[in-house]
């Protein structure tokens, strides 16, 4: 339970990190820009948050499990 709220509260900080430079970026256009920008950079920092998370996780199981070559006993007597 703590993670997924851990996970959430990180989601949103990136969001909202997004929704305010993307806003910042829009302003400098106009008030419509600034509207428009704030939602973009929210939903690129919510996605940016997911996909941290996803690579964090596949780092943690490439790091738990004993990685072998990535070459098969085959490809080795080949090169």
């Amino acid at each position: 339970m703590r993670e997924r709220v851990k996970q959430a509260l990180l989601r949103a900080r990136y969001a909202a990190i997004g929704a305010a430079v993307g806003a910042a970026i829009g302003g400098a256009f106009s008030r419509n820009g600034a509207s428009t920008g704030g939602a973009i950079g929210g939903l690129v920092g919510a996605t940016i948050a997911d996909t941290r998370g996803t690579v964090d996780t596949l780092l943690e199981d490439a790091r738990a499990t004993e990685l072998g070559s990535p070459f098969s006993d085959e490809d080795r007597g080949q090169n």
